[in-house]
């Protein structure tokens, strides 16, 4: 339903987007990250038709996006990162509004399904201007729903709502994304994990990686960990744990927990708990850890992270001898004047 070939971005000399090729299928949500300024934004407007590539090509439900825009338009929905909305419009005249710019057939029908699926029916009368950040946008998720389209593009749609709002929105998501291609944009990095299929990971426009979150965690890990609790921590348990066949190391942690790493693909479970009956310690805890998608985001993007938060402006330069700062600091005045 998305397909996408080799799309570059370019601003003069600055590369926004570089060779950014992937696609998404029917059914999928795909997950977008990547620290600020590395490109999501970016690739999601040349997606939607916003903003045209410097190089590379992309199609939604079968249509390029330059040449067939009108109909690449139809086949999507898309809630940027700022919704535009007419804040002296009810949430009602403006979806109306939309649709009639679409042309949705049956109108008041999809304006009822709309503002049905993001709950905001109650509110159908309320003016936007006098709405809460969170009420925004679900109006705005509204409007991209208007026309039932099969590819949606979500550029952080949960920004901004409460705890119960978002566990709406994702449920909504995830029922979406059942029907439909869905790309997701987020910095809830457990968001991704909840909704995403696949995760693509943005750094320094191109990209450092795209899987499932499942298998980055396996690329990414090198080892398996396991966390282990004793109800009876007496000196030298770790000493003992560390003799296990296939246990490489081990960290020793607060109220007898126990951090363990072995040789990837052996797990080492059953031999921990032999040891810890046996032993008589008493077996609180005992499982698996995977590396979480904050740790699979900064293993994969630490050096575009450092680049980012490296000081980019010049050195200021030393005032000309003819220029001396004026009292109000918005002023030049010049010794001539």
């Amino acid at each position: 339903m998305i397909e996408a070939q080799g799309l570059s971005k370019h601003y003069g000399t600055r590369i926004a987007v570089q060779n950014v090729s992937f696609q998404a299928e029917q059914g999928e949500v795909l997950g977008f990250l990547g620290p600020n300024g590395a490109g999501k934004t970016t690739t999601m407007r040349i997606l939607t038709g916003y903003l045209p590539p410097s190089d590379g090509s992309a199609s939604i439900a079968g249509h390029d996006v330059l040449r067939e825009s009108r109909a690449a338009r139809r086949n999507l929905g898309y809630l940027p990162e700022n919704v535009p909305l007419y804040p002296e419009m009810t949430i009602a005249g403006y979806l109306d509004y939309m649709a009639r710019l679409r042309q949705v057939p049956q109108r008041r029908d999809a304006l009822q399904r709309a503002m049905e699926l993001v709950h905001i029916t109650e509110r159908a009368d309320d003016r936007i201007g006098k709405l809460s950040k969170g009420y925004r946008q679900r109006v705005g998720l509204a409007q991209a729903l208007l026309h039932d389209p099969p590819v949606l593009i979500l550029d952080e749609p949960t920004v901004g709502l409460d705890p119960r709002q978002i566990i709406e929105v994702r449920e909504l998501i995830r029922k979406l994304g059942s029907e439909r291609t869905v790309i997701l944009s987020t910095h809830i990095l457990p968001e991704v994990s909840q909704l995403c299929n696949r995760v693509i990971i943005l750094s320094n426009g191109r990209i450092a990686a795209i899987d499932t979150p499942q298998s980055l965690t396996t690329r990414l890990q090198g080892m398996e960990r396991v966390r282990l609790q004793v109800g009876k921590p007496v000196p030298g348990i770790a000493e003992q744990i560390g003799l296990v066949a296939g246990v490489q190391t081990v960290e020793e942690g607060a109220n007898g927990v126990f951090e363990i790493q072995s040789t990837r693909d052996q797990d080492v479970r059953p031999l921990l708990a032999d040891l810890v009956v046996k032993q008589g310690w008493g077996l609180l805890e005992l499982r698996a850890m995977s590396m979480s998608m904050e740790e699979i985001f900064l293993e994969l993007t630490t050096h575009d992270i450092a680049a980012t938060a490296a000081p980019t402006t010049p050195a200021a330069e030393p005032i000309p001898p003819d220029v001396a700062p004026a009292e109000d600091e918005n002023e030049v005045v010049t010794k001539d004047a």
